[in-house]
C-alpha cells in the first residue's frame, strides 16, 4: 500500500476530529458535532502558525487519496541533554479499518525521520494505560517506558 504524508489542511479538520473520537477514550473527550466546535478550528490555526508544531496526516494513495491516520509533532528546545531538542508525539490515530496493516509502523518511521531532520535528540510520547495495544506497538518500535508520566487536568 503506497502512503503519503503531508501537513493537515483546514478542510481535513472534521475528519481528524472524527479520527480522534473513534475509540472509547476519544468518545469521552471529543465532540463531533456539526458544525464543529470552534475551539477545534482555533486550535488548528494555532498549530499551523507555530513553526514548532506539525499536524500530519497519512494518506493512502489512490485515484482520490484517503486520510487513514494522523499525528501531531511538537518540537521543544530543552536545556537538558546539552541544550538539545525533543520531539513530542501526540494525537496518534490510524483509522480502525486500516489498523494491523503496517501503516502505523511506516507512519512512525516517517515521524522519527522528521524528528531527526529537526535535529532532535529524543522523541517522546505518552499513551493512556487503558490502551495496551498502543503501548505494545510503541514498545515494538523501540520506545521504552523509562519515566512515570503525570497529568493534571485544569478544565474539562
Amino acid at each position: 500500500m503506497k502512503l503519503s504524508f503531508r501537513k493537515a489542511k483546514v478542510a481535513d479538520l472534521k475528519l481528524l476530529v472524527n479520527l480522534l473520537a473513534d475509540d472509547e477514550l476519544g468518545q469521552q473527550r471529543e465532540y463531533t458535532s456539526s458544525p464543529l466546535n470552534m475551539a477545534y478550528r482555533q486550535s488548528f490555526e494555532q498549530i499551523t502558525i507555530d513553526p514548532n508544531n506539525e499536524l500530519i496526516v497519512v494518506e493512502q494513495d489512490q485515484t482520490k487519496p484517503i486520510i487513514v491516520g494522523m499525528l501531531q509533532l511538537t518540537f521543544i528546545p530543552y536545556l537538558t541533554h546539552i541544550g538539545s531538542w525533543r520531539c513530542l508525539v501526540e494525537g496518534v490515530r490510524i483509522h480502525k479499518d486500516y489498523r494491523g496493516l503496517g501503516l502505523g509502523t511506516e507512519f512512525f518511521q516517517w515521524a522519527i525521520n522528521r524528528a531527526k531532520e529537526k535535529n532532535c535528540a529524543i522523541i517522546q510520547l505518552t499513551s493512556d494505560k487503558k490502551r495496551p495495544d498502543a503501548i505494545r506497538f510503541y514498545e515494538k518500535l523501540g520506545f521504552s517506558a523509562s519515566h512515570e508520566g503525570f497529568k493534571l487536568k485544569l478544565k474539562h
